[in-house]
């Protein structure tokens, strides 16, 4: 295993369209590595990129880049995109919370977040990529109505993103609690899929989906809801409940 590891790091450093935290592409994504105008799309948390690669096979008028941390997993996406030839997708390792310091301002049209780990422990809310601590840097590189998609298995992470955003005073574009029992939902919302996502409708579980824009937001809304999350976290705290939304 640490042997297969060690080649995927390097097969996936090696390739030409794969990169490793690239703060030097910062507002050169469209001229030094798409070599167009089309719009960028990134997937945040990609983990395999097969839902990066399924986007851009979809999407030929529209760029993607897939973000994680893991290059090692990436590998199997880039791996895909390559031997499909594409030219419209990409991976970036990084870090989230370094999200805003590789794109400028208005550099990307559009974020995907895909069965992002739902960290339900209340105490971990500030890493749920829906998180308000998030939000505030998807807005410095989304363009005006620019959106985000959030597509989950989790009640308590969906129910968390639906109560923030009430808080925000963000009016979701699109809310779906089960998007494959939804004849009305997006086609490709259905054809397009994770192996987690096969995994969980598996086990019964009903798959998600939101978007929204962040042209509301503003620092003052995003600071009174997480002053008002810690206070009911501590009203958990203090009845000896220390998990759940």
């Amino acid at each position: 295993m640490a042997k297969q590891k060690l080649k995927r790091f390097a097969e996936f450093s090696a390739y030409q369209h794969t990169f490793d935290f690239p703060y030097h592409l910062k507002g050169k994504w469209h001229a030094e590595v798409f070599k167009n105008n089309n719009p960028i799309v990134l997937e945040l948390g990609c983990g395999k990129g097969e839902y990066t690669v399924a986007l851009a096979h979809e999407y030929p008028e529209k760029n993607f880049i897939g973000v994680d941390i893991k290059s090692n997993r990436m590998w199997v996406g880039a791996k895909k995109a390559l031997e499909q030839n594409k030219t419209n997708v990409c991976f970036m390792r990084a870090l989230m919370h370094k999200i805003s310091e590789l794109f400028d301002a208005g550099e990307v049209d559009e974020i995907w977040i895909t069965f992002p780990d739902p960290f339900v422990r209340i105490r971990s809310a500030k890493h749920r990529l829906t998180h308000t601590r998030f939000l505030r840097l998807y807005k410095q590189l989304l363009k005006p109505c620019g959106w985000v998609n959030f597509k989950t298995d989790s009640d308590e992470l969906f129910a968390f993103t639906q109560n923030m955003l009430a808080h925000l005073h963000i009016t979701p574009l699109v809310t779906d609690y089960d998007v494959h029992a939804n004849p009305q939902a997006e086609p490709m919302l259905k054809e397009v899929r994770t192996y987690y996502e096969n995994l969980f409708m598996g086990k019964g579980k009903k798959i998600k989906f939101t978007r929204f824009t962040l042209d509301q937001l503003t620092e003052e809304k995003a600071a009174a809801f997480e002053d008002w999350f810690e206070q009911e976290r501590q009203k958990l705290v203090e009845a000896g409940k220390s998990t759940g939304i």
